[in-house]
């Protein structure tokens, strides 16, 4: 029995070297989990999913209402979706696969859920509302064309990032992110997202009371809705409603007003089908900008990332 034990360790071990180490290991801490630490446990996940939500809605970039998906019981009725912005074929596909590539020059750390991280910018305690620039070397050289790309449209004149955090995401290890709101003490009005290598859906949804009020769901673009005001005639819980947002392959996508501040946004485990690269950009908020209380260390923290010098952090 010594002996057949001894050949199933063995055998198991084996098994363990042929899986490549990314697939091995994990950085999930405290109830969030992964494919990988699932399946090393032996067990199902130590926490419990919180309730599906009852009503999906969709959101149409041509007219920037969330519409009832199809077979739903809100088929045909939506309501206005403010502070989404899509911008479809951003890069081109030469373009994504160097930025890969470059990203794939550096290493990846081990994060939550699954998912993979490079950070470029300052050391941040958010509870304590501290940061620290040490070590913070600017955003990388191959995001200044894009950056300089995003100031050219409607919406985003002005954005100046002063971090970048790229997020890997792979079906084989599980990645996804919970529903989150992101830090408005240092980041600012706009978060803007580029979404590589596979289309994605962004999951929105918001813990208010209340009721969301619908209307018959529109088929013109936003300009022609103004003078033809729709009564709404129907309403559903807020806490019930979860909007999909489509994110297609090479996209860049904006998140402001209401869809940035009140709207969690995430990303579930059964949307990512096959690598996906994030890119996300940051700016500042008032309080490190022009006339704000920490505007001189605003100052220095855009005079570093803007520099595009920096390495992961």
């Amino acid at each position: 029995m010594a002996a057949a034990a001894a050949a199933a360790a063995a055998a198991a071990a084996a098994a363990a070297a042929e899986v490549p180490e990314v697939l091995r290991e994990c950085g999930c801490k405290g109830i969030r989990t992964c494919l990988i630490c699932e399946r090393q446990r032996g067990e199902d996940p130590p926490w419990q999913l919180p309730p599906a939500k009852t009503h999906r809605f969709i959101y149409c970039s041509d007219t920037g209402w969330a519409v009832g998906s199809e077979e739903s019981d809100f088929e045909g009725w939506a309501f206005p979706f403010p502070g989404v912005m899509l911008i479809e074929d951003f890069v081109t596909q030469e373009e994504e696969a160097e930025l890969v590539r470059l990203m794939d020059c550096d290493p990846w750390k081990l994060s939550q859920s699954g998912r993979r991280k490079q950070d470029y910018g300052p050391k941040v305690n958010f509870r304590k509302q501290k940061l620290k620039t040490e070590g913070f070397c600017g955003l990388p050289s191959f995001s200044r064309e894009v950056v300089r790309r995003m100031g050219l449209y409607p919406g985003l004149e002005g954005f100046r990032p002063v971090e970048q955090c790229n997020l890997d995401y792979s079906p084989e290890r599980g990645s996804a992110i919970d529903p989150h709101l992101d830090d408005a003490w240092l980041w600012g009005e706009r978060l803007v997202s580029l979404n590589l290598l596979s289309p994605t859906v962004l999951s929105m949804c918001r813990e208010a009371p209340g009721s969301l009020l619908l209307c018959s769901a529109p088929s013109a673009a936003p300009e022609a809705l103004v003078d033809s005001v729709i009564a709404p005639s129907r309403s559903v819980l807020c806490q019930e409603v979860e909007v999909a947002v489509p994110l297609p392959r090479r996209s860049l996508l904006v998140l402001k007003g209401a869809a940035r501040h009140q709207w969690k946004h995430a990303i579930h485990r059964r949307h990512i089908e096959a690598r996906r690269v994030c890119v996300t950009f940051r700016e500042l908020s008032a309080e490190f900008g022009p006339g704000g209380r920490q505007q001189e260390l605003g100052q220095e923290l855009l005079r570093i990332a803007l520099s595009f010098q920096g390495r992961p952090v």
